[in-house]
Formats: structure tokens, C-alpha cells, sequence
């Protein structure tokens, strides 16, 4: 017999912009669960406060998925997986063997690629001008084309669509949106597989939009 709580409606922190809410609400898209969940845009980031985020994570970021008997949990891994366990489908997180480590393996390259990304567009667009450190912005540029060469390389995405797809085509697409180093130039495989994924409905109906709105303390920065 199902758990009664587990068919209680969720409520997603999320963010039109961030690339770590939208893998969620793919997944919740992929694993048919996308009408039990409440999308609960919010705008915050390192110099923009939001109160109603930090009295749910005290971390102050998003996405934070609002449960019946977890209370709120936080980390876009963490909530992939516990939404991975209240449908019936073929599971989009593998539970054992080398499908496993596979999945989650390109789930933490797709995670570092946005974590690199998000450094660089400090480092060449958000931090105020006089306190940016080139050196640093070739470095995270450098950790996105090796991961793109990777990906070219040694990927065949045959697989069943699981976590580390679904990461990895939230995070390319975000690259893309924010305009950082391309990863389509010479790289076919890996843009022909976007391509297709892009198509898939969860990601069409979840595309980005909206800008960071940085708060007070960044143009305190600045001036």
C-alpha cells in the first residue's frame, strides 16, 4: 500500500535561471510527478537576500523541495533522489551496478560545469571590473572545454534516460543561455545528443529566462 504522505502536493523553491532547480523540475517532469509539485519561483543569490528561502535552507539557495515527512531538503541531488522514490517508473536514478556509478558519474561532471560556469561569470561579468582576477576566469573556462572534449570523446548517451543526462542537458543549455565558452564547435556527438534531449517535452516547457538581480551589498561593492 502507497504511503498516504507521499501523495500529499510538494512545493519547489526554484529559480527561472538556475540551471540546479530546472534539473529538478525536468526530472519531476521525467518521472511523471510534475503535476504534484507546486513551482514556487524565487530570486536570490550570494548579495541578494530572499528571507522566505533562507527560513527553508540556511544556506540561502534554491532548489528546496518542501516534503510531508522530510521537511525541507535541499542539494538538487538530494531531491532528484527522494523524488525518484514516490513514482512506480523504471528508475532515473540507477539503484546499484555500473549503470549507477555511470549515471551519477555524469551527473558530477554536469554539476561541475555549471559550478565552473557560475566562477566565470563572476570572474568576467558580475564581480565589479577592478576586482577581477583573469588568471582565475582561464582556469574555470579551462575546466568547461576539457569537460566538453571529455564528453565528445568518451560518452555514447545510449543509455535510458537518467539523472546524468538530465543534468547534463540542464547545464549545457544554461552554458548556452549565459553565453559562456561554446561547446558545440567541433563536437558533434556531443551537440547532435543536446540537440535531440532538447527536444524532449520536460525540456521545453522549462526553458530559462530572467536575470540575476544582484541586492545592495554588490553595488555597495562597486561604488
Amino acid at each position: 500500500m502507497s504511503d498516504p504522505a507521499k501523495a500529499e502536493r510538494l512545493t519547489l523553491h526554484s529559480q527561472s535561471h538556475s540551471p540546479y532547480a530546472r534539473k529538478t523540475i525536468v526530472f519531476a517532469h521525467e518521472a511523471g510527478l510534475s503535476d504534484r509539485i507546486s513551482v514556487v519561483d524565487q530570486e536570490t543569490s550570494p548579495t541578494h537576500r530572499n528571507a522566505a528561502v533562507f527560513a527553508v535552507n540556511p544556506l540561502g539557495k534554491v532548489p528546496v523541495l518542501i516534503t510531508p515527512e522530510a521537511g525541507a531538503i535541499f542539494d538538487s541531488l538530494v531531491i532528484c533522489d527522494y523524488l525518484d522514490g514516490l513514482h512506480a517508473g523504471p528508475r532515473l536514478i540507477p539503484a546499484g551496478g555500473a549503470a549507477r556509478w555511470q549515471a551519477l558519474r555524469l551527473h558530477a561532471l554536469a554539476q561541475g560545469l555549471c559550478d565552473a560556469g557560475i566562477a566565470l561569470r563572476w570572474e568576467t561579468a558580475r564581480r565589479p571590473e577592478h576586482l577581477r582576477h583573469p588568471p582565475l576566469a582561464e582556469g574555470q573556462a579551462a575546466k568547461l572545454v576539457e569537460s566538453y572534449d571529455l564528453l565528445e570523446r568518451q560518452e555514447r548517451f545510449d543509455e535510458p534516460v537518467h539523472i546524468g543526462h538530465i543534468a547534463l542537458a540542464t547545464a549545457l543549455a544554461w552554458l548556452e543561455f549565459r553565453e559562456l565558452p561554446d561547446f558545440r564547435v567541433g563536437r558533434p556527438c556531443l551537440s547532435r545528443w543536446y540537440e535531440d534531449f532538447s527536444q524532449r517535452p520536460p525540456m521545453r516547457g522549462t526553458a530559462y529566462h530572467g536575470q540575476t538581480q544582484d541586492g545592495p551589498q554588490a553595488a555597495a561593492i562597486a561604488d
